[in-house]
């Protein structure tokens, strides 16, 4: 099995060390990293606030370091969460076209400026490129795409977009920051492709753990020295396995070992207090002279003293040997919430949706997940469930879409994005303002159970990691009043680290009422197994559709 190493022997891409960063509060983020990155695909994992997105934007130069170096080996090129551009930018903008195209365009009518050649250099033919990249990664491009509004695509056109401006570029390094959030399945798929046959090094940090199937290592920041392991995840998480076997063997020594040197302990200071006991009763009994005496006690003091502090010893190295395997083999606390007032009787309709005649329907408990391309329409109906009536809902849809929710099933939302937080001091407040008959007692009870503990209740919204963020907006959906007997999740496990993607199922395992999903991650839909799943159709004529892979299915 492979051990935590160089994934093979290459040059270093990128070297950091003794690298610390802190914000200006004063929080640490990164205190004395150091780790190389090597020509070849490392993914990137750890739990949220560990500082995964941070080092990226220290390594791109974005953050000056408090302390340490940073050598990048080339070129490099960074592609944040959001693929960020400025108001009114065109697809290419965001491919990083647009001055090579208008220099062609200018020489072709007659430019004779210099500058416009260094502009193209030898790039004659960029148009026709971005073109053949944009189609590669699956948008249906053609050379009116380039000139597009980005506005006009959805959050997964925008990230294949600048993925495709990534790839024209060919950085010697690429940084990814979580480059399959919003996209469909077949993106994912071609985006997979794409990392099979990336040039150059790529550290890309990502939750998705088929992409870490395609890396040739794995970097850990959430383990101590951030180790990085020469292998894919799925070769990581069986490693991890031995260790955590091994470290709990190792508890399991400690705590015997240490049972057994406080034993020995008592066992000693028992034998002491007997022989002191016997020296007191020699000496009342003028068994030997005063001097004699006095010796023999100041004697078996220094012995006894000895005694204690050899035991002593003994007894302080077990524990310290104890709490060390104590945190080698701690591992993650489990959510377990119970949710009994969110059941909806089976066969209850909760949810149906119908146009044109056609229908579909959510009965009692199923958990339905909804699905389909980027930009195909599912944030358009999510709103519709919802109870939004959105501008193109018609122009999507058609005009006689029509969803009915059980006038007894309340609804609860938990959006991709967690900024309703932002408009409360700190998490107790956030959840009492949804269950306002709540003592802030009861609001404390229900963050300790997704984890929230100590002061991680009363701290700033602002000083929570995203994994917090995310479980504070749980509870306030899930512990609403009245309960959510309906639940629509959209894309919940975008910008979650792969901890907190279990402890989201685990706090769902006792969820009783009705579920709808939306989501391209397939192994969040196995964990939730979810009933049956809608798919958003939009032909390229004629409204959009949705389909029912139920065996008795209708479509809409």
């Amino acid at each position: 099995m492979s051990s935590p190493t160089s994934p093979r022997p290459l040059a270093p891409a990128v070297v950091v060390d003794g690298l610390s960063f802190a914000w200006p509060d004063g929080t640490p983020v990164l205190t004395g990293l150091t780790t190389t990155f090597r020509a070849a695909r490392t993914g990137l994992i750890g739990p949220n606030g560990c500082g995964k997105s941070t080092l990226l934007r220290l390594i791109a130069g974005d953050l000056a370091p408090d302390a340490g170096t940073v050598h990048v080996a080339g070129e490099l090129r960074y592609l944040r969460q959001d693929a960020a551009v400025a108001p009114g930018a065109t697809v290419s903008d965001l491919l990083g076209v647009t001055p090579a195209r208008r220099a062609v365009a200018a020489i072709a009518a007659g430019s004779v400026d210099p500058a416009d050649f260094d502009a193209v250099g030898d790039d004659w033919a960029v148009e026709e490129r971005a073109v053949a990249e944009l189609a590669l990664l699956g948008l249906d491009a053609d050379a009116d795409l380039l000139d597009r509004p980005v506005t006009a695509l959805s959050g997964g056109e925008a990230m294949q977009v600048a993925l495709a401006g990534v790839r024209l570029a060919g950085p010697a390094v690429t940084l990814l920051d979580e480059p399959t959030n919003n996209l469909d399945a077949a993106a994912r798929g071609r985006l997979y492709a794409a990392v099979d046959a990336w040039p150059g090094a790529l550290v890309v940090v990502t939750h998705d753990r088929e992409l870490l199937e395609h890396v040739d290592a794995v970097a850990d920041l959430g383990r101590p020295g951030a180790p990085v392991f020469g292998g894919t995840f799925s070769a990581y998480a069986q490693y991890r396995a031995v260790l955590q076997d091994a470290a709990e063997r190792d508890l399991r020594d400690a705590q015997a070992a240490l049972k057994a040197a406080r034993r020995e302990a008592v066992e000693e200071e028992t034998k002491l207090a007997r022989r002191a006991r016997t020296g007191r009763k020699a000496a009342a009994s003028n068994r030997y002279p005063p001097i004699v005496a006095g010796a023999k006690e100041r004697a078996a003091q220094v012995t006894a003293g000895r005694i204690r502090g050899i035991h002593a010893d003994r007894v302080q190295q077990a524990a310290a040997a104890r709490a060390q395997a104590d945190r080698a083999a701690r591992v993650d606390d489990v959510i377990r919430v119970d949710l009994p007032q969110t059941a909806v009787p089976a066969g209850k309709t909760v949810l149906a949706v119908s146009s044109g005649g056609r229908a579909l329907s959510i009965l009692g408990p199923e958990r339905i997940r909804l699905a389909g391309g980027n930009g195909s329409g599912k944030s358009t109906l999510v709103d519709v469930l919802l109870g939004a009536a959105p501008a193109h809902r018609g122009a999507v849809f058609g005009d006689d879409l029509t969803v009915t929710t059980a006038p007894t099933v309340p609804v609860g939302h938990l959006a991709q994005r967690t900024l309703e937080l932002d408009g409360f001091a700190h998490a107790l407040e956030a959840v009492g303002s949804a269950a306002p008959g709540r003592t802030p007692h009861d609001a404390r009870a229900i963050l300790a159970r997704l984890l929230l503990t100590r002061d991680a209740p009363t701290r700033p919204i602002s000083a929570l990691s995203g994994g917090e963020r995310f479980r504070v907006a749980l509870a306030r959906v899930l512990f609403a009043d009245p309960a959510p007997r309906l639940l629509v999740l959209d894309e919940p496990t975008n910008n979650l680290d792969m901890t907190s993607v279990d402890q989201l199922v685990q706090a769902l395992e006792d969820y009783r009422g009705a579920l709808v999903v939306v989501t391209h991650d397939e192994h969040l839909a196995r964990a939730l197994r979810v009933d049956r799943t809608w798919e958003v159709v939009r032909p390229a004529v004629g409204p959009a559709v949705v389909r029912d892979t139920a065996p008795a299915s209708r479509a809409v």
